[in-house]
C-alpha cells in the first residue's frame, strides 16, 4: 500500500509555499516570522505531513516487531534502563490516542487515504505485537506503575476508533488486549488525575464486553466532581496546579469515561452535560493562551509533550462544541501556527526521525524523571480535528485570526468572562 511521501506530486505540494517541514529558517522564536494565512486544504495537508513525520518511525517499527530495537530511549542520565520498561507503551498508546479519530474517519483524498490505510493496518499489527507476551515488542503491562497511564491512553485510542482498532482484531489479539488491561489493575493509582487512568481502562473493558470495576469508575468521577475549582478548571487532586493536566488528561478522559460506561446512577447522567460545559470553557481559555506569535506559556510539568498541551481544545473542536465566539477556523489557524513553530524547530527530531526531549527544539533538562522518548508522543493528541471531514467548517472555512491575534492587532472583540458552570 503506498503511503503519503511516496507520491511525488503530493510531496511537491508540501514543499511549495514553504509548507514543507524544516522550511522555516532557524531563527529564535521571537524573531521567527509566521507564514501567510493558508487555506484549510493547505493546513490539512500540513497536518498530515506532521502526522507522517512524527508517527512513521513508531508505527513502522512496531509493525515489524522492531520498536524495542529501533527506538532510542532518551531520559535523565542514569534512568535510561528504568524507562525502557515503559517507554514503548508510552509511544504507542499516546500516538494512537491522538491518531484514532483520523483512523476512524472517512477520508476521500487519495494520498491522505493511502496513508490512513497504511496506518490503520500498522496500528492493528501494533496492538497484536504490543500485547502478545511472546512478541519482542510486548509492552510490559502491569510491570510498572507507568503502565496504567499508557494503557489508559491506548484504551482512549480504542474508544475513539472502535471500528478500526477493536472490531477488526482477531480473537487471540482481543484476548491479549483484555489480559494486558486487566494486568494494570495491580497498580494502585495516586489520589490525583491518575484515578482517571484506572477509570478509563475499566471503561475500555466495558466496551469490550468484559467484566469491569464500576467502583474504580465511580470513585474517579466522584473525586473529580469534588475537585472542581471553578471557571472550567479542576484541581489535580484537591489543589490547583499551574500546568496543562486539565488538557493532557483530566477533561478529555473524564468526558470519555462518562460517554462510555452506562449510567449507574442519576449523578453520572446529570454530571455529563456539566462536564462538557466546563470543558468548553477550558477550551476557550486554551485558545486565548495562544499568543499572536503562536507561542504559549511554557509553564508547569510535562511541557515536553509540546502541542499535546492543546488536547482538550482539539477534543472540543472534534466534538463541534467550541463556545462562542471561538470559531473552528480560528482554532485551526492557531493550532497550525503552534505546530509549525514547534515541529520545525531545529533539534525537535534526532537524525533518524525520533522525537527528542524539549519544548522548542532539543532541551533535555526540561524532561522530568518520568519523561523519556515515548512520553513525547502525547503531542499527537493535538491532531484530533483530523477526524472531522475535509468539508467541515474547521477545514473548509477561510483563515481567521485567533483571539490574541485579533486583540493585539486592535480589533474590537467581546470581553471574556468566567463561567458559572
Amino acid at each position: 500500500m503506498p503511503i503519503l511521501h511516496d507520491h511525488p506530486t503530493t510531496r511537491r505540494s508540501f514543499l511549495s509555499g514553504a509548507l514543507a517541514l524544516g522550511a522555516s529558517p532557524a531563527l529564535p522564536a521571537a524573531a521567527q516570522q509566521l507564514p501567510r494565512p493558508a487555506s484549510g486544504v493547505e493546513d490539512r495537508a500540513y497536518w498530515i505531513e506532521i502526522v507522517r513525520k512524527v508517527s512513521h518511525p513508531v508505527l513502522e517499527a512496531l509493525s515489524k516487531a522492531q520498536l524495542r530495537n529501533l527506538m532510542p530511549v532518551e531520559a535523565r542520565p542514569g534512568l535510561e534502563q528504568d524507562r525502557r520498561k515503559s517507554t514503548h507503551l508510552e509511544a504507542f498508546g499516546r500516538l494512537i490516542s491522538g491518531l484514532a479519530p483520523w483512523l476512524e474517519s472517512d477520508v476521500r483524498n487519495s494520498p491522505e487515504a493511502a496513508l490512513q490505510s497504511q496506518y490503520r493496518e500498522w496500528a492493528r499489527i501494533g496492538l497484536r505485537n504490543g500485547t502478545d507476551p511472546s512478541s519482542p515488542d510486548y509492552m510490559n503491562f502491569g510491570m510498572t506503575s507507568q503502565s496504567v497511564v499508557d494503557a489508559a491512553f491506548l484504551v482512549l485510542g480504542i474508544l475513539r476508533a472502535p471500528k478500526q482498532l477493536w472490531e477488526p482484531l482477531d480473537r487471540v489479539t482481543r484476548a491479549n488486549v483484555v489480559k494486558a488491561l486487566q494486568a494494570t489493575r495491580q497498580v494502585l493509582p495516586g489520589h490525583s488525575n491518575w484515578l482517571l487512568f484506572s477509570a478509563i481502562v475499566e471503561a475500555g473493558l466495558c466496551l469490550m464486553g468484559e467484566q469491569w470495576d464500576s467502583l474504580r469508575v465511580d470513585y474517579a468521577i466522584e473525586m473529580h466532581r469534588e475537585w472542581f475549582l471553578g471557571d472550567g478548571t479542576y484541581g489535580d487532586g484537591a489543589h490547583f496546579h499551574w500546568d496543562y493536566y486539565n488538557s493532557f488528561v483530566i477533561q478529555p478522559m473524564l468526558m470519555q469515561v462518562l460517554e462510555t460506561v452506562p449510567a449507574r446512577s442519576a449523578m453520572w447522567k446529570e454530571f455529563k452535560p456539566v462536564v462538557l460545559e466546563r470543558a468548553r470553557r477550558y477550551a476557550a481559555i486554551q485558545e486565548r493562551m495562544i499568543s499572536p506569535e503562536a507561542t504559549y506559556p511554557a509553564i508547569g510539568r510535562s511541557i515536553t509533550y509540546r502541542f499535546g498541551a492543546f488536547h482538550l481544545l482539539s477534543d472540543i473542536s472534534l466534538r463541534r462544541q467550541l463556545p462562542d465566539p471561538v470559531s473552528p477556523e480560528q482554532v485551526r489557524c492557531a493550532l497550525t501556527a503552534v505546530m509549525r513553530r514547534m515541529i520545525e524547530r531545529p533539534g525537535t527530531f534526532d537524525s533518524k526521525g525520533w522525537l527528542t526531549i524539549g519544548f522548542a527544539g532539543h532541551q533535555p533538562h526540561l524532561g522530568e524523571t518520568y519523561i523519556s522518548t515515548g512520553s513525547l508522543y502525547l503531542c499527537a493528541c493535538a491532531w484530533l480535528p483530523l477526524g472531522l471531514p475535509s468539508d467541515d467548517l474547521f477545514w473548509s472555512g477561510p483563515a481567521k485570526q485567533w483571539t490574541q491575534a485579533k486583540i493585539w492587532s486592535g480589533e474590537d472583540v467581546p470581553a471574556d468572562h468566567a463561567s458559572s458552570a
